[in-house]
């Protein structure tokens, strides 16, 4: 199946390499002029044209209670925020969407999921005192998924939060503090809390159409440099800030506390790229990023060679 993926994959995958002429065409809204981006050559197509994964904008809800097609330990992206009932954005959707825009608790927010990076972050959309609506442009950068927003046609890179093409080049999103954890988790914390309702498209919800890819020794469309220290591309990482923390480490120590957070690592969350059913995976755990007080902080679990990618000089928290 690996093998096939591969083969597949590289089909529908362009690999030519870009300019702002190269891309132009395709974006006529999108101001090339600026751009902090230095080498083109590391834009390239997944696959899928612009829109070709389609976000979703005011999903609906049901209560959790009521949720029937959701296996227990499929993750979910957890959005609490005071005052508000809590929300399960399940990967299952995202998987299909990578993009939810929705409102919690009056502020606008971006659930997204980059599947070939595993990393799952909820932005704040307010920015420069516009609300912005996020879309998948169908590129990628260093294998990560390149957002775009439908306002300034600004080009966003996911794993970063920050606008890296367009008008609002350089500008940063807000990073909210949400999680990813096993649907059981969530309901049991919040049995009257809410899940996304399934969305009307013709998808294979439930199913991981990248079978195998989380043991791959290479990661899709990523030429960069590995990681160091040996770890491999695609072990999970837990990024806070500038920091990686290796998943391996805090299973073995289920707690940790440095740097000034507190990481908690707990069993029973199905990977969602690992076998064809992602209600099947292997348990990976859940993690929860806390400060000194138990406040809840950004954070990302994704894989090795993404946080290389995009933090060439940050910190590895290996404990030696």
């Amino acid at each position: 199946m690996r093998g096939l993926f591969i083969f597949l994959f590289s089909l529908i995958a362009s690999v030519a390499l870009s300019s702002p002429e190269f891309w132009r065409h395709e974006w006529p809204d999108t101001d090339f002029s600026r751009s902090s981006v230095q080498n083109w050559g590391e834009i390239l197509s997944g696959g899928p044209p612009k829109d070709g994964i389609p976000a979703l904008s005011d999903p609906s809800f049901l209560r959790a209670e009521d949720e029937r097609r959701i296996k227990g330990r499929e993750p979910v992206i957890t959005v609490e925020i005071d005052g508000v009932e809590p929300r399960a954005y399940p990967i299952r959707y995202l998987m299909w969407h990578e993009i939810v825009n929705d409102t919690v608790g009056g502020i606008p927010v971006a659930v997204t999921f980059c599947p070939l990076c595993n990393s799952g972050i909820t932005f704040d959309r307010r920015v420069r005192g516009k609300v912005l609506s996020f879309g998948v442009s169908g590129k990628l950068r260093h294998s990560d998924m390149i957002m775009y927003d439908r306002e300034t046609h600004s080009w966003w890179q996911q794993a970063i939060g920050t606008a890296i093409v367009g008008e609002l080049n350089g500008t940063q999103l807000r990073a909210l503090p949400t999680w990813m954890e096993s649907w059981d988790e969530f309901k049991a914390r919040n049995p009257q809390g809410l899940v996304m309702a399934q969305p009307s498209y013709n998808r294979s919800y439930g199913r991981n159409p990248y079978e195998g890819y989380d043991s791959l020794s290479q990661p899709f469309l990523y030429n960069g440099a590995l990681p160091p220290h040996g770890i491999p591309p695609l072990a999970r990482v837990v990024r806070v800030g500038d920091r990686a923390w290796p998943l391996s480490r805090l299973r073995n120590a289920t707690d940790l506390r440095e740097a000034g957070v507190v990481l908690s690592w707990k069993a029973g969350q199905a990977s969602a790229l690992d076998t064809g059913r992602i209600a099947r995976g292997k348990d990976v755990g859940s993690i929860r990023v806390t400060d000194g007080q138990g406040r809840d902080l950004p954070h990302d679990v994704m894989f090795a060679f993404a946080f290389h990618a995009f933090w060439p000089d940050g910190h590895w928290m290996l404990g030696n």
